[in-house]
């Protein structure tokens, strides 16, 4: 149990996770460059299985043949089907947008859990959900006229938000002994084989990778997978160990401004209404998730 103030190398591995997770949208914007969105889930997943496996590789003894089907689940929808998703919609979306968007995954996992999982809430929470929603329609219609414009792509970065909130209650219900370490890293690794045999047989890829001009969005991709998804975990994880996991999830609070700051940066516009819809957003997340500083119960 850790209850006391985090101490500096937490803040600093916080800034760090916020940082890596915050560039991811800009990554899939300059990896699209050079690849088609299917290709760069594809790349994404299997480069981010495939690195996690030495770090797991003594973790595969702790699974029981009750887990694997639970596990594949969890790899396709916290995984390979968002994956896809997110590099779908940035081909419409810009990457700050889409950084915001994703701050709707503490709602929908509530939603879920309440709904599906007949989880207890409280009032509290619905007025945060309720604000949330309002935050997000802002932000799919936001334009630089200032009228309202319905962005259908981003209805795939919901899609994928519900598909985080229906596996993180996967695992909150039905995968309770595994660490987070042993699910996130077996379950990226059972998706990467069809990922990499699909990139292979199924696209192009083989015969880009010759090609120096993609090198640049190659790199992109693989950071993304690497460094975003790979190293990122460990990272909090660290964090978890150090802290608890109310201070960790502060990191949701930190990843859209980053993600719109990188986005400004690049040359993306910034509307007021996006503003508006992302404080509208984190306030209802805020508002959902306040309740008092629980004991930490964290399982390797």
């Amino acid at each position: 149990m850790q209850t006391e103030t985090p101490p500096l190398k937490a803040w600093l591995l916080l800034g760090l996770l916020a940082l890596i997770w915050g560039s991811s949208f800009l990554l899939i914007k300059k990896g699209l460059l050079g690849f088609s969105p299917d290709q760069l889930a594809a790349i994404r997943i299997a480069s981010a299985g495939f690195v996690l496996l030495p770090f797991i590789l003594r973790r595969f003894k702790t699974v029981r043949p009750h887990h694997w089907l639970k596990l594949i689940c969890v790899g396709l929808v916290g995984s390979f089907i968002p994956a896809f998703l997110f590099a779908f919609a940035q081909t419409e979306l810009p990457s700050g947008v889409t950084g915001v968007l994703n701050t709707f995954t503490p709602l929908a996992t509530l939603i879920i859990g309440v709904l599906i999982f007949r989880q207890p809430s409280r009032l509290q929470q619905w007025v945060g959900v309720v604000i949330g929603l309002l935050g997000t329609i802002l932000l799919i219609t936001a334009s630089a006229s200032g009228e309202l414009e319905f962005n259908r792509y981003a209805l795939l970065i919901i899609a994928a938000t519900i598909c985080y909130g229906l596996n993180l209650n996967l695992i909150k219900h039905h995968i309770p002994d595994l660490g987070a370490l042993t699910i996130t890293g077996v379950s990226l690794f059972l998706v990467a084989p069809p990922a990499l045999t699909y990139l292979v047989l199924a696209t192009p890829f083989v015969s880009q990778v010759a090609e120096p001009e993609l090198w640049f969005p190659l790199s992109a991709i693989l950071v993304l997978g690497i460094v975003g998804t790979a190293m990122a975990l460990i990272i909090f994880n660290t964090v978890v160990k150090l802290t608890d996991t109310t201070f960790t999830s502060s990191v949701t609070y930190l990843i859209p401004i980053v993600a719109l700051i990188l986005g400004i940066i690049d040359g993306e516009p910034f509307f007021i209404q996006q503003g508006i819809g992302m404080a509208a957003i984190l306030s209802g997340v805020w508002i959902a998730n306040r309740r008092k500083r629980q004991p930490l119960n964290y399982q390797r």
